[in-house]
């Protein structure tokens, strides 16, 4: 398992899995990752969408200079706090998101256009139950997060 694991990531980085047509390859993850939680959730300060996402601070604000740059994130100060910064999905920005995911999920239709709807339903839960698993442990010492607190 191990060993696919790693396979899958270094195509996956690769490939970027970027997606078919006019789309593929057109956005990073990190920009992707960070589109669609300002998508699901709204509206939010740099904070909270480091801790939403898992990183640092310092990280989201280096990731997100270039999405405002290009008009895919609105950066305004906060209404009752002038000293903090409020991160919105523009509306090129959620036409933007919205191609990419198409271009993307092309692109696992054709990746597994001869799997069974069975199969591939088991392979999204079961990923889905992975990428679960791994949010929990602690990058650092590899152990679950509530084992080291």
């Amino acid at each position: 398992m191990q060993h696919q694991v790693a396979v899958f990531a270094r195509r996956a980085e690769q490939t970027r899995l970027g997606g078919i047509g006019q789309a593929r390859n057109s956005m990073d993850r990190a920009a992707y990752l960070l589109l669609n939680r300002l998508e699901q959730v709204g509206p939010m300060g740099v904070k909270a969408l480091a801790s939403g996402m898992g990183i640092d601070s310092s990280t989201v604000t280096r990731q997100v200079a270039p999405l405002v740059e290009a008009g895919l994130v609105t950066r305004t100060t906060h209404p009752e706090d002038g000293r903090a910064v409020v991160l919105e999905l523009s509306p090129h920005g959620t036409a933007r998101l919205g191609q990419v995911r198409s271009s993307r999920r092309d692109l696992m239709a054709l990746l597994t256009e001869d799997w069974s709807a069975e199969d591939r339903e088991t392979f999204c839960r079961l990923l889905t139950r992975f990428n679960h698993a791994m949010q929990g442990i602690n990058p650092s010492t590899g152990t679950p997060e509530a084992a080291t607190s």
